[in-house]
């Protein structure tokens, strides 16, 4: 008789029938996805184990014991050490179909600002998207393939991006195994929530209305200082300024919702092209966008409330125009 493999009690909690799937729990969370990582379960488990948790859906400790695995695995906390300082970590793996990512516009004035922000993601996943990391090498910014990378550029220019293909690979693979399975899976949502170099802001972007108090909670478990998840456009951290947007806020392991007003009064129609140009155009001021500039103060704002710069919308809002206007606009 065969011997059950060590990974197997771990698809049985999930998928053992209606009365019997139950979540597991931080610690098994954490055992499983080390399992993973070393690849130690077989292809077929890794299939079931992943798209049963996408039915169920990720519980806050799930996504906290997967990502301190994950954490572990690479030695994220050894590179925390070797002395890479950072203010604000963000996440960006959703991409954007119906308008521009002008949140790259927001971190870039941020770090003309003194503020260190670190920047993570992963591309073609999904089709029909523009990603990141491909929209920042189009403008000529630099992307990070190694820690020594990302400390150099963020000492140079307070910015740097690094892709989920260097950042963790073994999650990368996964990641595009939405291609094969036809579904995202909980990878889509625990890499937004690493924070590798122990930032102590950190910012997301969720699609789903159910996954921004995920987040949240999940947020809380991993002890992030402060954190913001924002209900942005297309899944990643860009508040619309054409729409109230709903944030989840953690600080100091008190959680809040908060509803942020609009800044334009009409609507915006999908934009037809999505031309990276168009973001050094507006940096460059020439050329306008009334919605590429709102969306780009929003997201601002946001920030420079999470960073304890501004504690309202409408303060917020007038530092982020003020940091906006002063930018340097011959970086770009």
């Amino acid at each position: 008789m065969a011997t059950e493999h060590a990974f197997a009690p771990y698809v049985r909690a999930l998928g053992k029938g209606k009365n019997g799937t139950r979540s597991l729990s931080q610690d098994e969370a954490r055992d499983a996805m080390s399992m993973i990582l070393q690849q130690q379960v077989e292809p077929e488990q890794l299939g079931a184990f992943l798209m049963l948790l996408r039915i169920k859906e990720e519980t806050p400790a799930e996504l906290a014991g997967f990502v301190e695995a994950v954490r572990h695995y690479h030695s994220y906390s050894a590179t925390k050490v070797s002395g890479i300082e950072v203010d604000i970590d963000w996440s960006t793996y959703a991409g954007k179909k119906r308008h521009l990512p002008w949140f790259l516009l927001s971190a870039l004035t941020l770090a003309g600002q003194g503020i260190k922000v670190f920047m993570h993601g992963a591309k073609g996943h999904t089709p029909g998207r523009i990603y990141s990391e491909d929209v920042l090498q189009q403008l000529g910014l630099p992307v990070a393939q190694n820690w020594h990378q990302v400390e150099t550029q963020l000492n140079s220019g307070n910015f740097s991006f690094m892709s989920l293909q260097h950042l963790s690979p073994p999650l990368e693979r996964i990641i595009n195994l939405r291609a094969i399975l036809g579904l995202r899976s909980p990878v889509h949502t625990l890499t937004r929530l690493l924070n590798p170099l122990a930032a102590k802001h950190t910012i997301d972007g969720v699609f789903h209305p159910a996954y921004g108090p995920l987040h949240q909670q999940t947020a809380m478990l991993l002890k992030h200082p402060r954190s913001l998840t924002i209900r942005g456009d297309g899944g990643e951290a860009e508040v619309r300024p054409d729409s109230e947007c709903e944030l989840q806020w953690v600080d100091q392991q008190t959680s809040s919702t908060q509803i942020w007003q609009r800044q334009l009064s009409k609507r915006s129609t999908q934009e037809q092209q999505l031309d990276p140009q168009r973001l050094r155009l507006l940096w460059r001021d020439e050329q306008q966008d009334a919605y590429g500039e709102a969306a780009v103060i929003s997201i601002l704002a946001c920030c420079l409330v999470l960073l304890g710069k501004a504690t309202e919308q409408q303060h917020a809002t007038q530092l982020a125009s003020m940091w906006w206007q002063s930018r340097d606009r011959l970086i770009m």
